[in-house]
């Protein structure tokens, strides 16, 4: 029997090569997206008609329908969910970003707060099989104990959209413990590949490089993440989606819900300055660095225990920064074109 899988986000940057990877597998997708313009919003246009060729032009059994819709607009996603049963939702919408929350914070509480808290009520009344959902390695903070463990307290975000994704965890818990429902956290961590988002550093240093501009290098290079190829994550994804939790007993709370939060990362933490010097060796032109101080909400440094994700689908990242920056750079030269 063919799933029905809803994926929001689905134009953006995790959820278009998710929903792609569900299209081939034979899934039945419906995406939604708001598109807004936090970035260029041809971009996820051109995302979206990817995806609609896709489809047409291959032959899979997979079918894609796209809706514009933001999941804060409660009346909206109920009609939504009426209209369509879903046996798995994949919540990738969200306000992304940490600099972005100082300007504009707002924008995280409609869509990370108010808009999640509707997925949840759909959910709850469609007796959703699966709810998977985005968090992210922010709700670690400054930690400084590494890698960082799920089992970590994650009770001190240093920005808010850090803040906003700890709550998404909290949320999800408290409506698994209350109505059943099968939740699934997802802590990604700095997700890179072909159709990135503009936002992120690797694109901002690429396209900076490329135009012979100065680059802004903070802390002075001092900084390392966990970067993790888009295909990578895509696998672990896609074998946590028919595996929903069981029962976690809990011996404070005497809860059983069905609820795990993994992290998604590249279990190998990557300096800044070997970062730059794979967009270096895959332009082939030298970066003008502009070394700068560490700005608010950013922290030191990324690395994630995936042992759990190990566990229970031998979840194994094996894509170098270099060639994963080496097939982001090609995409990137072609689609500027």
């Amino acid at each position: 029997m063919k799933r029905n899988i809803l994926v929001t986000g689905s134009a953006g940057f995790i959820g278009f090569h998710l929903t792609k990877s569900l299209l081939e597998k034979g899934f039945s997708v419906v995406g939604v997206d708001n598109l807004n313009d936090y970035y260029d919003p041809q971009l996820k246009q051109n995302r979206l008609d990817y995806l609609n060729n896709f489809v047409k032009d291959r032959d899979i059994s997979g079918h894609y329908d796209f809706l514009k819709l933001d999941i804060s607009d409660d009346k909206a996603l109920d009609r939504l969910f009426s209209d369509h049963h879903f046996d798995i939702v994949i919540n990738l919408a969200a306000q992304a970003g940490v600099r972005y929350s100082i300007e504009n914070p707002k924008a995280y509480v409609n869509s990370n707060l108010v808009g999640f808290a509707n997925i949840l009520e759909c959910c709850r009344h469609g007796k959703i099989g699966h709810l998977l959902f985005a968090s992210s390695s922010s709700v670690y903070g400054m930690n400084v104990k590494q890698p960082f463990s799920v089992s970590d307290n994650t009770d001190h975000p240093v920005s808010l959209y850090a803040a906003t994704k700890k709550s998404n965890e909290l949320l999800a818990y408290s409506y698994s413990h209350l109505y059943d429902i099968p939740c699934t956290g997802l802590r990604f961590f700095t997700v890179y590949g072909p159709y990135g988002r503009p936002d992120m550093a690797y694109y901002s240093f690429s396209e900076a490089i490329n135009k012979g501009k100065p680059i802004d290098v903070f802390n002075h290079g001092e900084m390392e993440r966990d970067f993790t190829y888009i295909d990578d994550i895509v696998l672990g994804v896609m074998a946590l989606l028919e595996t929903p939790p069981e029962p976690q007993y809990n011996e404070i709370t005497k809860s059983q819900a069905r609820f795990k939060v993994y992290n998604i990362g590249n279990n190998a933490p990557i300096s800044l300055r070997r970062f730059i010097s794979a967009i270096e060796a895959s332009l082939g032109k030298k970066a003008i660095e502009k070394m700068l101080p560490m700005q608010p909400g950013d922290v030191l440094s990324t690395f994630a225990d995936i042992d759990p994700l190990v566990a229970i689908c031998d979840f194994r990242p094996n894509t170098p920064i270099e060639i994963g920056m080496e097939k982001f750079i090609s995409w990137y030269l072609q689609y500027i074109k």
